[in-house]
């Protein structure tokens, strides 16, 4: 028998997490951002759950964009990172690729390519990752107009820095940055929305926002968890409770002998660990949960398991299943208690632990 340690994902929450932020968005529409392996949750199985529902999709990278298609999918796909060599731009025109284009080598490749795709610009609006700068959009622009590719460019990209902020003033700053850049191209479409500008209340999506996170359950709001959101958690990951014992007053558990009992604690092992991508990081107290109800993590997680204090679920027995993130413990919990985000732990569930489709 298999070890019965798996993520469960819930297609329908997905589908109804899309539909939230098609909403949220407005006049815009949404193009569902499906990169990471559909931010873990697997991207074929992904993009099928909102084929009938999203307009487009968008990736970091080719591969991503031709599992789609290996999928049996043929709705448009943006490339969020562009293309990373010349030859991959005759594969965008055949496959209805959308490269965001956001340096001057991809420009180059676009002028000497004999095949050039629809495409978007990237402008660095203050990010300062990817992006042309809004005074060098002119120039940009009649290098392509005299290459005659002025008019396969779809429109204008950028990214928020910090939209997770509600009250961080460089969301409305951008936002100006951007509107005066693409001022001079009215008929062109532009895109900024990231999961958190869907929440930000009077803020611009104009034509296309890119949800992530939040189809996923996963909050992109600093301070809320998905489910103070509204969103469902799309993937529950559990693991059989395979040990049971008494830890005595004075004796240690795991690891470095982080946690020493106080008292006589009953206590469990669960059968995951950092090696199945459950973050080493979360430590004692770390959220998890048995049959709904809660329960904390003790000690040190190992690569192939980690230790639950059981005083609250005093039925609790070998063969249980154990909740580490879903409808009860948020997956945004467990990323705080661990110092990180929720992100990372959704598309650092390894291959070790299958999914399972629902």
């Amino acid at each position: 028998m298999a070890r019965p340690t798996v993520a469960r994902i819930h297609l329908e929450a997905i589908s109804h997490n899309y539909r939230l932020a098609s909403r949220m968005a407005g006049d815009a529409r949404a193009m569902a951002v499906v990169k990471a392996d559909g931010y873990g949750h697997g991207i074929r199985a992904v993009a099928h759950a909102l084929a009938e529902d999203a307009g487009k999709y968008a990736v970091a990278c080719l591969e991503e964009a031709r599992a789609i298609r290996e999928a049996g999918l043929t709705h448009p796909v943006a490339l969020l990172q562009g293309v990373h060599q010349q030859a991959d731009l005759k594969d965008c025109v055949h496959e209805d690729f959308e490269p965001v284009l956001h340096s001057p080598a991809q420009l180059a490749w676009l002028s000497a390519s004999t095949e050039v795709p629809r495409f978007w610009l990237k402008v660095n609006t203050g990010m300062n990752r990817l992006g042309f700068r809004p005074e060098e959009l002119a120039g940009v622009w009649s290098g392509l107009k005299a290459a005659g590719h002025d008019s396969n460019l779809l429109g204008f990209v950028t990214h928020f820095a910090c939209a997770d902020q509600p009250g961080n003033p460089m969301t409305a700053q951008q936002t100006q940055c951007f509107e005066q850049a693409t001022a001079p191209w009215p008929e062109l479409m532009r895109s900024v929305g990231n999961s958190a500008a869907h929440f930000l209340e009077g803020q611009p999506l104009y034509q296309w926002s890119r949800p992530g996170i939040m189809l996923y359950g996963g909050s992109p709001m600093e301070g809320k968890t998905g489910l103070e959101l509204g969103l469902k958690p799309a993937m529950t990951l559990e693991a059989p409770l395979i040990a049971t014992r008494t830890v005595r007053a004075g004796e240690s558990v795991g690891y470095g002998a982080t946690w020493t009992a106080d008292k006589d604690t009953r206590m469990g092992m669960v059968a995951i660990g950092y090696g199945d991508g459950y973050p080493r990081h979360a430590g004692t107290d770390t959220p998890a949960a048995i049959g709904g109800r809660r329960i904390r993590l003790l000690g040190r997680v190992s690569m192939d398991m980690l230790a639950v204090d059981l005083s609250s679920v005093p039925d609790a027995r070998e063969g249980d299943t154990v909740e580490l993130w879903g409808d009860t413990v948020s997956v945004d919990e467990v990323a705080t208690c661990a110092g990180t985000i929720g992100y990372e732990l959704l598309t650092g569930v390894t291959a070790r632990v299958p999914r399972i489709y629902q």
